[in-house]
């Protein structure tokens, strides 16, 4: 099974996202982007990561160009629908899904405020993409499995 998760900078949402769903299923092919990537991982979602430890530390942002070629199972966009134009991806996918979170890098205040925010966003995306993994991804892996060895995303039906 093969996920992009897209947001603007791919430096917050969208990496948290894709390591949560890492986390649940190792199996699961998973990417994420942005239309205008970051120079790097925001620090504070690598710190709020890791003290659940979860390590995104060495993750780097990436343009979604790097996968209009490729073929995706979901694509699914992690922006704030209200307040920021959510990517839209042109390659070939299967299903596309919105599931928006507020952008924590636009949290101000103190360091302590700011963690607080950050921790918030990641708790959401990871209630919400476990039950995104519940619902969608875990029903399709009763009904497939991936042959040994093949990493090509495809999925085959059980003899």
């Amino acid at each position: 099974m093969k996920i992009l998760i897209l947001c603007t900078g791919n430096s917050c949402r969208s990496q948290m996202a894709e390591a949560f769903l890492k986390k649940i299923d190792p199996d699961l092919d998973v990417f994420s982007a942005g239309t205008e990537p970051a120079e790097r991982v925001n620090p504070y979602a690598v710190k709020v990561m890791a003290e659940i430890g979860i390590d995104i530390s060495r993750n780097q942002t990436n343009h979604v160009d790097e996968y209009l070629n490729a073929n995706f199972d979901y694509v699914i966009t992690v922006c704030d629908h209200a307040r920021e134009t959510c990517p839209v991806f042109f390659g070939k996918v299967k299903h596309r899904l919105h599931i928006g979170f507020d952008d924590p890098a636009e949290a101000t205040g103190t360091e302590e405020e700011i963690l607080a925010v950050f921790r918030n966003v990641r708790d959401k995306i990871k209630n919400r993409f476990n039950e995104f993994y519940r619902t969608d991804i875990k029903p399709t892996k009763k009904e497939y499995k991936n042959v040994e060895g093949n990493r090509s995303g495809q999925w085959l039906p059980e003899l």
